[in-house]
């Protein structure tokens, strides 16, 4: 990665210019047997179709606030990058009703409905699939992403030190995000290259490092586990050695 990457915005786009075909988020859910592989490319590709949703559909503009009610999962990663890439404040389970937008998978929808403006609701199924019907106040995230561009510049340069995520309580600035990430990485032992194993969930920074910025930054890459305590012993040491994990975070 580039000692001049500010945001975790700038940490993707160094990511796809030195390796855009290696792996970056590999997803699995161990309660319904799915497993989803994303490279840099493709990761970057939906990233950039997330944040033209945001940008060109819903008028977000940095400074903005953005309820993020997901769990652990790919499709929250890219969330997450897509703010970076507008300029958007990530608050990962904040009030909704304090809240510009609100974008919620099944479990956060009931919550999602005070905030005021626009929702986005995600049903985690796999392959992305979308609601057969869109939820009540709410537009579907599957119907609404793939029309979008595949190419994104942010119409205001994001400012990396302007608020970029809130999560424990704690407001951290883009910069603030990224060296908190790569103190993470060397603190863990992740290498460039690295794969890092991360059972822990996107309630606090530990997760969300383990789950996307320590690998991100260290130029390495995630396999990012949901309901991994239903996997076993066994399963996770086969797991570690099918994907060649280096550093494993199952807490």
């Amino acid at each position: 990665m580039n000692a001049s990457d500010r945001t975790p915005a700038d940490l993707l786009r160094s990511a796809l210019a030195a390796d855009p075909a290696r792996p970056l988020v590999t997803f699995y859910d161990d309660a319904t047997g799915e497993r989803v592989e994303l490279s840099v490319a493709t990761f970057a590709n939906w990233v950039a179709k997330t944040a033209n949703l945001l940008q060109g559909e819903l008028s977000a503009a940095p400074g903005d606030r953005l309820a993020l009610l997901l769990p652990a999962h790919w499709q929250t990663a890219v969330w997450l990058l897509a703010c970076s890439s507008v300029g958007v404040t990530v608050e990962v389970g904040g009030d909704p009703a304090d809240a510009d937008y609100v974008v919620a998978g099944p479990e956060g929808l009931e919550a999602g409905l005070t905030c005021s403006g626009d929702r986005i609701a995600l049903s985690l199924a796999p392959l992305g699939r979308r609601f057969p019907a869109p939820p009540a106040g709410y537009a579907d995230y599957a119907v609404e992403v793939p029309g979008q561009g595949d190419r994104f510049a942010p119409f205001v340069p994001v400012d990396p030190d302007a608020p970029a995520l809130v999560v424990d309580g704690t407001e951290l600035t883009g910069a603030q995000l990224v060296e908190r990430a790569r103190a993470d990485a060397a603190g863990l032992g992740l290498a460039p290259g690295g794969r890092l194993l991360s059972g822990r969930p996107y309630t606090d920074w530990s997760g969300l490092s383990a789950g996307l910025y320590a690998p991100l930054a260290a130029g390495g890459s995630v396999v990012l586990c949901r309901n991994l305590d239903q996997l076993g012993a066994e399963g996770l040491a086969k797991r570690v050695e099918s994907e060649r994990v280096t550093v494993t975070l199952d807490d």
